[in-house]
């Protein structure tokens, strides 16, 4: 059994990281965290009722270590960073949810979010939580930099095809449409019912965060430098995303061969499901899996994959990387 303390346990990505974690055989969560609440859990997440008798704490990092030997951090970036150094230190394994430790580079980082990093000498150490990807850096570390959801739904169908040389690494375009829970629960004017009920939107034109992650990820795995543009978009739904990305290929290519390229590469990942049908949010929503297909359009290659953002976009690879950093059944909780 191991102990478990989830920090900033208020959020949506907490509470779906609770409902998984209730139903493992091998956790046990013993402390919550929150910087300006100290309600009962189910309290905060009515729907945890009877399930979990904790309240929220403000608690220090030894505090947590003493409670914990293992720390799932949602908190925002650079809030992760403070803390994480100290727990390391008291010897608890962490599990970063935000994008404190997806970089390698501490200038990307700083010009991207405009911040300074606490932490800036662990950039570029740390095991990228992708395990179809890189499974042996994680298993047995003690720190995982869990993935964004966008570059989940992006760098999954990327990497076979860019890897096995099938598309060129640039002029890769992605347009990927997510729920609202992507942009967590505190209130915004974009989010409220009015503003994104029966409405759909573009945001960040060019400037999410999301991009360099996803170009840094897909580098490493393929060995080519990488350039995409990413579009995302609001839907108004609850939850799931949908990418749709545009490649070139390198020489003449079936639809067939492409799918079969895909199948070959992930066919032991108990996750990843390539399908012939066109994948829908619907398909995946409340699950850790993830569906890609592929087509072939005039002189491009088109690839769209569904995953749900809270799941396999967070909470659920989070679960997937613990299981890997703590010897336990990688599925274990999660199908």
């Amino acid at each position: 059994m191991t102990t478990i303390a989830i920090l900033g346990a208020t959020g949506y990505t907490a509470l779906e990281l609770i409902k998984i974690l209730l139903r493992h055989p091998n956790a046990e969560i013993t402390a919550l965290t929150s910087r300006e609440d100290t309600r009962k859990i189910e309290l905060v997440h009515p729907s945890l009722s009877g399930r979990l008798d904790l309240s929220l704490e403000s608690l220090s990092a030894k505090e947590i270590a003493n409670r914990a030997e293992c720390v799932f951090s949602c908190l925002p970036h650079t809030a992760s960073a403070k803390i994480v150094p100290e727990l390391l230190h008291c010897g608890t394994k962490v599990i970063d949810l935000s994008a404190d430790y997806r970089l390698n580079s501490v200038e990307v980082f700083e010009t991207w979010y405009a911040e300074k990093h606490p932490d800036p000498n662990r950039l570029g150490k740390v095991p990228y939580g992708l395990p179809e990807l890189f499974r042996k850096q994680i298993i047995g570390t003690d720190l995982i930099a869990n993935p964004g959801c966008y570059p989940t739904s992006a760098i999954l169908p990327l990497a076979p095809i860019i890897k096995t040389n099938l598309i060129e690494p640039e002029d890769i375009i992605i347009d990927s449409k997510s729920g609202v829970s992507g942009s967590g629960r505190k209130l915004r004017l974009s989010t409220l019912y009015p503003e994104c009920n029966e409405n759909i939107s573009a945001y960040s034109v060019g400037t999410h965060r999301h991009t360099p992650e996803i170009e840094q990820i897909i580098t490493t795995v393929s060995g080519k430098n990488t350039k995409v543009i990413f579009t995302p978009h609001l839907t108004p739904m609850d939850r799931g995303i949908l990418s749709t990305i545009y490649s070139k290929p390198t020489r003449p290519v079936l639809q067939n061969e492409l799918l079969e390229t895909l199948s070959n590469f992930y066919r032991n990942e108990p996750f990843i499901k390539i399908v012939e049908h066109l994948p829908s949010t619907k398909d995946v929503s409340g699950t850790n899996f993830v569906h890609i297909t592929a087509r072939v359009v005039g002189n491009r290659i088109i690839t769209v994959s569904a995953i749900d953002n809270l799941i396999k976009g967070a909470s659920g690879a989070a679960v997937q990387n613990f299981n890997l950093m703590f010897n336990y059944p990688e599925t274990t909780a999660l199908i």
